[in-house]
């Protein structure tokens, strides 16, 4: 394959509007950025770019170094050093994440990403803190964000099936259960703040679905942030809206009935699964997807 033809598998890739896939590759490009700092600093032991940028890109848990630096409780989760690190959240992000973008829409991705490592970032700051002591430990990586989408889509439709390498079919309320347990009976031996982290953006995931069936979208700010379309969207609402004689009339809105019906669909998905659908059913769930 020669230069010419990798540039354009990659653009072709992009622009399928498929924002799971955009987060895959500014992952892989600053990973391929750090790691040739680090091959840099092996061969040359003086040059400290690579330390400096690690440095910078880390969410550091001690309040005055966080505060120089409070840029990391975003940046860290896009970095990673190791390569199962990252090898392991882009796998899990690939698979989760377009699970999540196939039934709630591709608008919702970087939003959640970004809000299920903000919490696994803050649960991180407030137990190093709280409880164990002010030592300036660093945290870096995708998990957080991974696991929230993982948890989102579990609580979403906890009886749908994935099948997994030597385990076969498993539902994703067990696997989501499975790594949580794991997580939390991990933490006498494992990575204190990438568990803590963990829980954090578990936390999110299970609530964003939740308040999410209760008409709250907590995504709705970044949406409008992020997308043109949302924006203009909002313009063209707002111009077309005309008060109405009578404060006191209800007049039920078009959305209201799609509302209704995709609480029924959701419904349905968390008692039977996704199969239980009709065609029909899905057809007008996966229309309604890409609207939002």
């Amino acid at each position: 394959m020669n230069g010419t033809s990798f540039q354009s598998d990659i653009r072709y890739w992009l622009r399928q509007g498929n924002t799971v896939n955009h987060l895959l590759l500014w992952n892989i490009i600053i990973f391929l950025g750090i790691k040739t700092l680090e091959v840099i600093q092996t061969f040359s032991p003086g040059n400290t770019a690579f330390a400096w940028t690690f440095e910078q890109l880390a969410l550091h848990s001690h309040p005055g170094t966080f505060l120089i630096k409070p840029w990391g409780l975003i940046t860290y989760m896009f970095t990673h050093v190791g390569i199962f690190h990252i090898f392991f959240n882009m796998l899990n992000l690939y698979w989760f994440g377009n699970l999540f973008r196939s039934f709630l829409g591709n608008r919702r991705i970087l939003p959640l990403y970004l809000l299920g490592g903000i919490a696994g970032g803050v649960l991180y700051l407030l137990c190093y803190n709280l409880f164990l002591g002010s030592t300036d430990a660093v945290m870096i990586g995708a998990s957080a964000s991974v696991m929230c989408i993982l948890v989102a889509c579990a609580t979403l439709m906890p009886n749908y099936e994935i099948g997994l390498l030597f385990l076969g079919s498993i539902r994703l309320k067990w696997l989501a259960l499975a790594l949580i347990v794991l997580g939390l009976v991990s933490i006498p031996q494992g990575n204190l703040g990438g568990i803590i982290s963990h829980m954090g953006g578990a936390l999110l995931g299970f609530f964003y679905i939740r308040i999410l069936q209760n008409g709250t979208d907590l995504c709705k700010p970044l949406i409008w942030l992020f997308d043109a379309e949302t924006r203009a969207e909002s313009k063209k609402r707002q111009a077309r809206f005309k008060p109405k004689k009578s404060p006191l009339k209800v007049v039920k809105k078009p959305d209201d009935n799609n509302q209704l019906k995709l609480d029924q669909l959701l419904d349905k998905i968390n008692e039977k699964g996704y199969h239980s659908l009709s065609a029909e059913e899905k057809a007008w769930l996966d229309k309604v997807s890409k609207e939002n």
